[in-house]
């Protein structure tokens, strides 16, 4: 079952997540957008990862410029949850227009890139 506060936190505070994740990832150099497929799907995805508490959050392009938030963690049984939520027309207005940029085109491109952060903010 998951965690309540983190699917409050992923739910209604997405802008807030996303902002936290598009700062620390500029923050930490290059900034490294990957491509990734699962069946029928594929999308292009921005990740940061907080090791010390077993938690990672993604942004993630999907085909028809469908962007989703990704929350996942490790609870205290050691336990992998995943939290997906799909962002709002409004919510996507918060993602720079450089970052929706490149993703889109690690997502036409099916490769990855590495790019300086300044790229993103632009």
């Amino acid at each position: 079952m998951t965690d309540k506060r983190y699917e409050d936190l992923v739910q209604n505070h997405a802008p807030d997540m996303i902002e936290r994740l598009i700062t620390t990832v500029t923050e930490a150099g290059p900034v490294e957008i990957h491509h990734d497929f699962e069946e029928g799907d594929q999308w292009a995805i921005v990740s940061m990862h907080i090791y010390d508490e077993d938690k990672e959050i993604s942004l993630r392009l999907h085909l028809n410029d469908v962007y989703d938030l990704y929350f996942g963690y490790y609870d205290d049984e050691d336990e992998f949850f995943e939290i997906i939520h799909v962002l709002t027309e409004e919510e996507k207005k918060g993602i720079p227009a450089g970052l929706q940029k490149l993703m889109k085109r690690v997502l036409d491109t099916e490769e990855g890139i590495r790019v300086p952060a300044n790229l993103i903010r632009s």
